[in-house]
C-alpha cells in the first residue's frame, strides 16, 4: 500500500490519494475533485455504509447507556427523553462525515485503478 492511511485520511476529510485536498464543499457533499491533485472525485460513493454503521455501533451504545441508567438510577421518564435524543442527534451527526470519508477512502485504496481512470487489471 502507498500513499497516506485511509483511516488518516478518511477521518481527516482529506483526498484519499494526496491526503492535502479537502475531501467535502458542505457538511456531507462531496467534491468535485481534489484542487491538490486533481482526483475525480465525481465517481466516489460511500452509499447508505456510514448510516447503517452509526446505527448500529451508536444504537448499540445509546441503548446499553439508557439500560445501565434506568437499572443503576430508576430515572423519571422526562430524564431519558431529555437525556438520549441529542446524545443520539449529536453523536449521529458528528460521526458521520468522519465515517464516510473513511468509507470513500477505502474505496479509493481497494479500486485505485478505477478512480485514477486508468484500466482495471
Amino acid at each position: 500500500m502507498t500513499g497516506p492511511s485511509p483511516f488518516a485520511t478518511g477521518l481527516a476529510c482529506r483526498c484519499p490519494r494526496c491526503g492535502q485536498g479537502k475531501l467535502f464543499s458542505g457538511f456531507l457533499n462531496v467534491r468535485p475533485s481534489c484542487e491538490k491533485c486533481g482526483l475525480d472525485f465525481s465517481r466516489h460513493d460511500s452509499g447508505d455504509g456510514p448510516a447503517v454503521l452509526i446505527i448500529f455501533v451508536l444504537g448499540f451504545l445509546i441503548v446499553v447507556s439508557a439500560l445501565v441508567v434506568e437499572a443503576r438510577y430508576e430515572p423519571p421518564m422526562w430524564v431519558h427523553m431529555v437525556l438520549w435524543p441529542p446524545l443520539i442527534l449529536g453523536g449521529a451527526m458528528g460521526m458521520l462525515r468522519p465515517l464516510k470519508g473513511v468509507m470513500i477512502a477505502l474505496a479509493y485504496q481497494r479500486r485505485r485503478a478505477e478512480f485514477d481512470g486508468e484500466a482495471p487489471l
